[in-house]
């Protein structure tokens, strides 16, 4: 692992030889497209390009079912409340768009340096120094917020587990105060870790 929070997996595969501005130019014209396909077999179809990208990347299994593991349960809910109120073809199609952008995001995120992904960021964010802000701090925190969501998701995924072993999986505070503790821990490590770097300002 790179970086301060990165989930980046070292490899020579095409994708990460790619530049970090075409990753994220991709993903967000793929996470268009993914809005615009309208059937359950369109986004099938799409389905099997993300996996082809993955078997690119080389990454291995775990590492790409690591991507989308901590929003299985949000899927189901989601599908499940889409079914309710749109039909289970609308359910299909809102809940394959959700799993598909969080594994593209995935994708780009384990392929990626974070090195790389803050030095490109901070070019596209270069004329905000006209308005006055910082764009290596814009960068960094834009970079910061897209890799500690899967960090997040992560623990909420142990802490739901750890729930299940102790019998407690309906308890709202049993869920919460483990979280909470553990995001503020996540917290002051990455403030250690910004400090360490001459970024505790």
């Amino acid at each position: 692992m790179t970086g301060l929070t990165g989930a980046y997996v070292p490899g020579t595969s095409p994708l990460h030889r790619l530049p970090a501005g075409a990753k994220l130019g991709g993903l967000a014209a793929a996470c268009t497209v993914l809005v615009l396909l309208g059937s359950p077999a369109a986004l099938a179809g799409a389905a099997a390009a993300v996996a082809g990208l993955y078997a690119l990347a080389r990454v291995g299994v775990a590492a790409a079912w690591a991507q989308v593991r901590p929003v299985r349960w949000f899927a189901v809910a989601l599908f499940a409340l889409q079914w309710f109120t749109v039909g289970v073809e609308g359910a299909a199609v809102t809940t394959l768009r959700v799993v598909l952008a969080v594994a593209l995001a995935g994708l780009v995120t384990i392929t990626t340096r974070t090195s790389d992904m803050l030095a490109t960021l901070e070019r596209c964010l270069a004329p905000a120094r006209f308005v006055g802000l910082d764009p290596f701090r814009v960068s960094l925190l834009l970079s910061l917020t897209i890799r500690s969501v899967p960090v997040l998701t992560g623990l909420a995924a142990r802490v739901r587990e750890a729930q299940r072993a102790r019998g407690v999986e309906r308890s709202l505070r049993a869920f919460a105060v483990p979280l909470v503790v553990g995001a503020l821990r996540h917290a002051d490590a990455l403030g250690e870790a910004l400090s360490a770097r001459g970024l505790d300002d």
